[in-house]
């Protein structure tokens, strides 16, 4: 087995979209938003409050699409009505509210500047895959890890979701996530009905960052494991830099950023710069006699070796509020 993630491209859209409507517990959640999801997805492609990711599996000499990854940001007001009686499927409503101009979904300026200072609320929109991969424990590990590996390093607050399967009610709770009572206003660890009892209706699951640091030894609170950037990264260049992590030369790096080859050297050149200014011992090695950093194969594996671990570093921020929170506390 092979499975492997990537970013949703437009084409990807229509197909996932056709597997979570098929879906015999996420297709009927929709009702008649289901006829708008592929807009709402097509419009918020590219947006820093959307994750979407494609899982694939190799068959032979070739992928296949099994489904699809969706997550998003929202605002403090969505996840306050989010969590108040009655409860409501949380995928439909996004559409609706989209749909009528009511969008709960962050903008990108507010997205870098929660992630900055005041931390993010994250809504597990859908995994999308058919209802024969859901049984699969392969499958849900790899998506599992997927979306703790996709939100490592963002300032996040409180992670909310629905199960789509009894499944996913027991691996939401065995990997740290609790039941949000509605009388008791907070998450709870026991489960009020079996696991195809709260499937089959409205209902809210989820952490918080202090009970993520209540429980550190689970898998799932690791999503809360946070850093300030110490770099502050121009998204140019946090774009190069997560792109050069999945490998390929600079000329393959033009061409997936469909920018010029010399804009990509001008663009190493800027961050190799940015972290001499910042921590002049990290390149110590390879600066010249005249105290000048350049390029090099050293110097690209040491960064990308250190971005592995610091995700942080490549997250959407406010350089303005990073600098002028430099001495704070984190949020």
């Amino acid at each position: 087995m092979a499975l492997r993630y990537r970013q949703m491209r437009p084409s990807d859209v229509g197909r996932c979209v056709e597997i979570l409507a098929a879906h015999p517990i996420n297709g009927p959640r929709y009702g008649h938003a289901i006829s708008e999801l592929r807009k709402t997805w097509f419009r918020l492609l590219g947006s820093e409050a959307f994750t979407a990711v494609v899982f694939e599996e190799l068959h032979g000499d070739h992928f296949e699409l099994l489904g699809g990854g969706v997550s998003v940001f929202v605002s403090d007001s969505f996840l306050r009505e989010l969590k108040t009686p009655p409860f409501f499927w949380i995928g439909p409503e996004i559409v609706r509210r989209i749909s009528r101009g009511d969008s709960p979904v962050l903008t990108d300026r507010q997205v870098r500047e929660a992630n900055t200072r005041s931390g993010l609320n994250l809504v597990g929109w859908h995994a999308v895959t058919s209802i024969e991969e859901t049984k699969r424990v392969e499958v849900l590990n790899f998506i599992f890890g997927s979306f703790i590996e996709l939100h490592r390093g963002f300032l996040i607050k409180e992670l909310i979701g629905q199960a789509d399967s009894p499944m996913g009610v027991e691996a939401i709770s065995n990997s740290g996530g609790g039941f949000f009572h509605p009388k008791l206003c907070r998450f709870v660890d026991s489960l009020p009905a079996s696991p195809e009892e709260i499937v089959s209706r409205p209902h809210v699951m989820g952490s918080t960052r202090e009970m993520a640091f209540a429980k550190p030894w689970l898998s799932g609170t690791s999503i809360f494991s946070y850093q300030r950037p110490v770099f502050g990264f121009r998204r140019s260049e946090q774009r190069l830099l997560a792109a050069a992590l999945q490998g390929g030369t600079d000329e393959e790096l033009a061409d997936e950023l469909s920018i010029s080859l010399s804009s990509v050297r001008r663009t190493w050149l800027s961050i190799y710069d940015r972290v001499a200014g910042c921590l002049p011992e990290f390149f110590h090695e390879d600066f010249n006699e005249y105290g000048k950093s350049g390029r090099g194969k050293g110097k690209k594996h040491r960064l990308l070796a250190y971005l592995r671990q610091h995700p942080e570093e490549l997250r959407p921020l406010s350089r303005k509020l990073l600098l002028a929170s430099a001495n704070a506390p984190l949020a």
